[in-house]
């Protein structure tokens, strides 16, 4: 067991973020320290100061794991990052996720502008973030633009005898819109401002330090407070970010540990440009096996057990056969896949850091895979009870028929060998029946195969029918694999099905139209939509040769069983979120075609043009008649429709 007393006085000294775990390996709780060492030890102290949600956290938490930082601005931003990932229970969680501020520069433009959004979009602008201080954001976009005198409005051109604003009479535009702005120096500027966002050069703090000296010993001392906070902005953005890197898409970071008993590849994942989380793997490895060997193993195992390939893949040292591996990847991955060194930049950053952790890790990593090895046997057996009583009640009375329980879950009756049970559960989402949608997730073990989730889109079914919709799901997913679809080769040891008696017969009467056996569990929930029960039919196999026969069926109630409760919810609440996300999608695409479909001029071409050039509805709905101008095939009388509808 995970020996948190133990583990607290191995805690670093340095910020970093902190993930509590309970019994089942899930993440409950997501936070940040300055000094892990003293906060994460303050969950343990005495339990007098702390509120009633702390202390009901607190006794849930079975072990923690940590990652450890440069900066309180690192931490505070992989914080967020980690919470969204994982949704824990016990973090307040936000609706939206455009939580940081980027400063982007519009280098698409003829006169580029420095603008602070939430929003990176690949528009051909830089962008510069995130940063946790929106106001030290919004006092450099001042000053940048006050100092260089640039373009504020988003005017793209201005007709004859168009009036300059006051920016421009106060000094504080170059007065683009008067043709008489020299863009050579104006693109000298920004070239300046893009070196300062990038942390290559001092010159405009040196210059502000200056002006807040001459202020104070005039005695000016509101200008020399003006001039401080400018100073302040400054800092606050010139912290480098390890831990988002807006440029980047998608990469692994892919580092061996060695400990005195076990190898084990440490992978960091990037996705989106942001670091999202740290898993582990154990390896078979002897003492004499290098660091190369060990991760040309890992690369050619892991990325052909079907994970998601990204483009490049970070590494401390090539691998044996380095090219071989790369030109084997690219061919899973279907494009070009880079295997790299980085040595300088972002990138070198990120691998230190990885670096940094991997020798923190080192300290643990024994113990906590012991740990995990400990549930999943633990989790293992019970899931192994279940299916026994449910193959047991399911044979009773039946004359020796379906199969007896040692082979429905592969062992011997009433004992227990450690095997990991593969689980399927489904689900079923739409909106009054429209968009209708199936899912199924997979779990072996205590572990998500995200490789293995299917969606479905009903075909057959109109309208507001859940057992019909879960017929169609069951039947289409085995008729695959009766007709021999790789991707739906492997058989379950039990499905899970979100609902009660009713949605355990429909699948059971389709799994025996199909000559199949296989237990069928029904996950009832509570009034308040959580797991509260498992379901089962009495003589399950047997009841549907009868159509006239009538059928008992047992419930488990989970209250008692706190690992497999744990286990049964995720399960449940896993299923329901790819349910609802793929119905979302769909249910998105349409109500954004629609949208834009009424409006006078606007056909698919057009609709598809503007959709690709901004983004989202609410993107073209704040666009201004000379943005919408700009998309392919958008004349000035559309743009006005366009604007005229939305501000209907």
């Amino acid at each position: 067991m995970f020996d948190i007393k133990e583990n607290l006085k191995k805690l670093p000294d340095c910020p970093g973020v902190y993930l509590h775990k309970d019994k089942l390996g899930e993440v409950i709780y997501v936070g940040k320290a300055i000094s892990l060492k003293n906060r994460v030890r303050q969950y343990f102290q005495s339990s007098r100061n702390h509120d009633a949600k702390v202390r009901a956290m607190v006794s849930h938490i079975a072990e923690f794991e940590y990652i450890t930082v440069s900066s309180e601005m690192e931490a505070l931003i992989l914080e967020c990052n980690l919470i969204k990932k994982y949704m824990p229970k016990y973090n307040v969680l936000l609706r939206d996720d455009k939580t940081y501020p980027y400063i982007k520069v519009t280098m698409n433009e003829e006169f580029p502008r420095l603008l602070k959004t939430r929003r990176v979009l690949n528009d051909g602008s830089k962008y510069f973030g995130p940063y946790s201080d929106a106001g030290a954001v919004n006092r450099i976009i001042e000053l940048l633009s006050g100092i260089y005198a640039l373009k504020h409005c988003s005017a793209k051109s201005f007709p004859e005898g168009f009036r300059p604003c006051l920016n421009y009479h106060i000094g504080r535009c170059a007065g683009i819109c008067t043709g008489n702005a020299d863009r050579e120096l104006y693109l000298e500027h920004i070239e300046k401002i893009l070196a300062f966002l990038s942390g290559k050069g001092n010159e405009i703090e040196d210059n502000l330090r200056a002006k807040m000296q001459e202020a104070s010993e005039k005695l000016d001392f509101e200008t020399a407070a003006k001039y401080r906070d400018y100073i302040l902005a400054v800092k606050a953005l010139s912290e480098k970010q390890r831990v988002t890197m807006p440029g980047a898409k998608d990469m692994d970071v892919i580092l061996p540990v060695r400990t005195a008993k076990k190898s084990y590849a440490a992978l960091f994942s990037v996705r989106g440009g942001k670091l999202s989380g740290r898993e582990t793997f154990a390896l078979s490895a002897d003492e004499s096996d290098s660091s190369e060997e060990l991760m040309s193993a890992f690369l050619k195992q892991y990325y052909a057990e079907g994970m998601l390939i990204p483009k490049e893949i970070v590494l401390g040292s090539m691998p044996l056969e380095a090219e071989l591996i790369e030109n084997y990847l690219s061919q899973l991955r279907g494009s070009k896949v880079n295997l790299i060194v980085p040595v300088k930049g972002e990138k070198k950053a990120l691998l230190d850091l990885a670096r940094k952790n991997v020798i923190e890790m080192t300290k643990t990593i024994d113990e906590r895979e012991k740990n995990r090895q400990e549930r999943a046997f633990s989790l293992g057996r019970e899931v192994h009870n279940l299916l026994e009583q449910v193959c047991t009640s399911a044979a009773a009375g039946t004359a020796g028929k379906p199969e007896p329980a040692a082979d429905a879950v592969g062992q011997e009756p009433g004992e227990y060998k450690g095997r990991q049970y593969r689980i399927e559960a489904y689900d079923i989402s739409n909106t009054n029946g429209v968009d209708s949608v199936g899912a199924m997730v997979v779990f072996v073990g205590p572990v998500p195969q995200k490789k293995d989730y299917r969606r479905f889109r009903i075909r057959t079914i109109e309208g507001p029918n859940d057992y019909g919709s879960l017929q169609e799901v069951i039947y289409r997913r085995f008729r695959r694999m009766q007709d021999g679809d790789p991707a739906f080769s492997k058989m379950p040891d039990a499905l899970f099905i979100d609902g009660g008696a009713n949605q355990v017969s429909v699948v059971l009467r389709t799994l025996y139209a199909m000559k199949l056996t296989v237990p069928v569990i029904g996950m009832a929930k509570d009034d308040h939509h959580r797991t509260r029960a498992l379901v089962y039919l009495k003589n399950q196999f047997e009841v549907y040769k009868d159509p006239d026969a009538s059928y008992d069926y047992c419930e488990l109630p989970l209250a008692q069983l706190p690992l497999l409760f744990k286990y049964t919810g995720t399960i449940q609440e896993e299923v329901h979120r790819f349910a609802i996300e793929y119905h979302k999608g769909l249910r998105g695409k349409h109500m954004q075609g629609s949208a834009l479909d009424e409006i006078p001029g606007v056909g698919p071409a057009r609709r598809n043009a503007l959709l690709a050039r901004f983004g989202s509805i609410e993107a073209i709905r704040g666009a201004t008649e000379e943005e919408l101008m700009m998309t392919e095939g958008i004349t000035k009388k559309v743009a006005e429709n366009i604007i005229n509808f939305f501000r209907q």
